[in-house]
């Protein structure tokens, strides 16, 4: 039988990414859009770590299964490392991706091509019903681009230029970027890291309920 592991986050985006990169193994993917009775877990964390064991293991603990949380961000040189974990509301606490985009562009603007150096970084955490908690992480260098370019993807996806290719994630279909996104890069360490769960320890991803005899 499938075990159930609950994805931290509402974002579409992400879970269609995320359950691409682990489509295939003994699991229910599920998301906090199953659980709409959840609330959002604050990340207050001062790294992306911080943040993705913060919320994979709040959320396992309320769920009592395994839970599987990322932070994501992009730091750009030029500007000390900023946005870093305040990616999802640099520009302001209820601010969405357009407006994070217009702002990053109005703080670089005049900056030239070659100072538009960036890093897309990505944390994952599985935390376990047992109470373990895995750290897995990807990054992938880039560039700002000048203007948005590209409909796909979502966050800085339309800025963010990956070289050779000269195209951003958002001009990309979905199967380019999950070859070499961030977030790809950490996901495939994930899936060799839960391949070698289940063939080690399956019962590690057993419910409270099912410890108890509930399910």
């Amino acid at each position: 039988m499938k075990k159930k592991l609950i994805l931290a986050s509402r974002n579409r985006g992400k879970i269609d990414e995320i359950k691409t990169m682990l489509d295939g193994l003994p699991l229910e993917l599920l998301s906090l859009n199953d659980f709409p009775e959840l609330p959002a877990v604050e990340e207050d964390e001062d790294t992306f770590a911080g943040n993705a064991r913060k919320k994979a293991e709040t959320i396992a603990l309320a769920c009592g299964c395994a839970a599987l949380a990322d932070d994501s961000g992009l730091e750009v040189e030029c500007l000390n490392g900023r946005p870093g974990v305040y990616s999802a509301r640099f520009a302001g606490p209820q601010a969405g991706d357009a407006e994070n985009n217009r702002y990053l562009l109005s703080l670089m603007r005049g900056v030239p091509p070659e100072k538009r150096s960036a890093t897309f970084r990505c944390v994952i955490a599985l935390a376990l019903p047992e109470g373990k908690t895995y750290l897995v992480e990807g990054s992938c260098r880039g560039r700002i681009a000048e203007e948005l370019r590209g409909d796909s993807g979502f966050g800085y996806d339309p800025l963010f230029i990956v070289e050779p290719s000269g195209l951003t994630f958002a001009q990309m279909g979905p199967d380019e970027k999950n070859k070499i996104s961030h977030r790809a890069r950490a996901l495939r360490k994930l899936r060799a890291l839960l391949e070698n769960l289940f063939a080690t320890g399956p019962n590690l991803f057993q419910s409270t309920a099912e410890k108890n005899g509930k399910a």
